[in-house]
C-alpha cells in the first residue's frame, strides 16, 4: 500500500514551529542541567516542567506501538552509552564521561515537534566527541538534501554516506519519519539508502530526520528486556540527533532549533 503523506500549509508549518520550539527548550534545559549523580528520571522531570509551562504535552507518554510490550512511561527518552534509542528514564544515575542521547517531543495546539540531542556528562572522551560530531554532520547533510524536487532516498544516502565514511554502524529499521498532527506519519526515512529513489520531496512535507550511529561499526542492535531500549549489539557507544524539518520553496526549515 502506498503511504499517505500529509502536506502542510504555510500556516500549519508555523504552528508546528511553535511545538518545535517547546522541544528545543526541553532539550536545552535537560542538557544544561544534566550532571553526574543525577538520575535519568530527574531529566524527565525537567522536561515535564518545560511542557507544563508551555501548555504542551508529550507524544511519548503512554505511546504504545506494536513492538513494545507496555506503553512508554516517560516524556523523553534517555539513552546512555551503548543505548541508542528509547531508553526509559528511571533510577539510573549519570556518571562522569557518560554519553547521553535525549529524544523529546511536544504537542501544542494539535501539532507535534520531535528532536534529539547527544552530549556527554563531564569529561569528554575524544572517541565520543568524534561520534557525536559525525552524527551531527550526518544530520546536517540529510537536512541539506531535503529540498523540493529531490527524492527521499537523497536524504537517506546523504546520512548514510557520512556515517559510513566515519566507520560507524547504521541500522535502518528505526529512522526518520513524517511528523505533523501525530508523532509518526508516513513516510519512513531510513538512515541509509540509494539516492534518486523513493518519494519526491515537495513543499509542505515535514520530516523528522534522525541519524543514529553505532561506534563499533557493526549494523546490529538488540532490545532490552524492558521492550523499549535499543542498544548496540556489540556494546559500543551510540549517538542520536534529530530535527523536525519542513521542506519549503526556500529550502529546508528546521522547526526544532532555538
Amino acid at each position: 500500500m502506498r503511504p499517505v503523506v500529509e502536506i502542510k500549509t504555510a500556516g500549519e508549518i508555523q504552528a508546528m514551529r511553535a511545538a518545535g520550539q517547546v522541544v528545543a527548550r526541553i532539550l536545552a534545559a535537560v542538557q544544561d542541567q544534566a550532571k553526574a549523580g543525577m538520575r535519568t528520571s530527574e531529566l524527565d522531570e525537567i522536561a515535564r516542567d518545560v511542557l507544563a509551562a508551555a501548555g504542551a504535552y508529550s507524544p511519548f507518554l503512554n505511546y504504545h506501538p506494536r513492538f513494545a510490550p507496555v506503553p512508554y512511561p516517560g516524556v523523553i527518552c534517555t539513552s546512555v552509552n551503548d543505548a541508542a534509542l528509547h531508553g526509559i528514564p528511571g533510577r539510573k544515575k549519570l556518571a562522569d564521561g557518560d554519553l547521553v542521547s535525549v529524544d523529546s517531543g511536544a504537542v501544542l495546539d494539535g501539532w507535534t515537534g520531535d528532536a534529539a540531542v547527544s552530549f556527554t556528562i563531564g569529561t569528554l572522551k575524544p572517541a565520543d566527541e568524534r561520534l557525536i560530531d559525525v552524527t551531527r554532520d550526518a544530520l546536517r547533510a540529510g537536512i541539506a538534501a531535503a529540498v523540493p524536487g529531490a527524492r527521499l532516498g537523497d536524504i537517506s544516502a546523504a546520512i548514510g554516506a557520512v556515517g559510513r565514511q566515519g566507520g560507524y554502524g547504521i541500522c535502518t529499521d528505526f529512522g526518520g519519519h513524517g511528523v505533523g498532527r501525530t508523532m509518526h506519519e508516513d513516510p519512513h526515512v531510513p538512515n541509509e539508502g540509494p539516492a534518486g529513489r523513493g518519494l519526491r520531496l515537495v513543499p509542505g512535507l515535514v520530516l523528522a530526520i534522525e541519524p543514529w550511529f553505532l561506534a563499533g561499526g557493526r549494523d546490529i542492535y538488540r532490545i532490552d528486556r524492558d521492550g523499549w531500549t535499543i542498544r548496540s549489539g556489540d556494546g559500543s557507544r551510540a549517538a542520536h540527533v534529530e530535527h523536525t524539518v519542513a521542506i519549503t520553496e526556500d529550502g529546508p526549515q528546521i522547526l526544532t532549533a532555538l
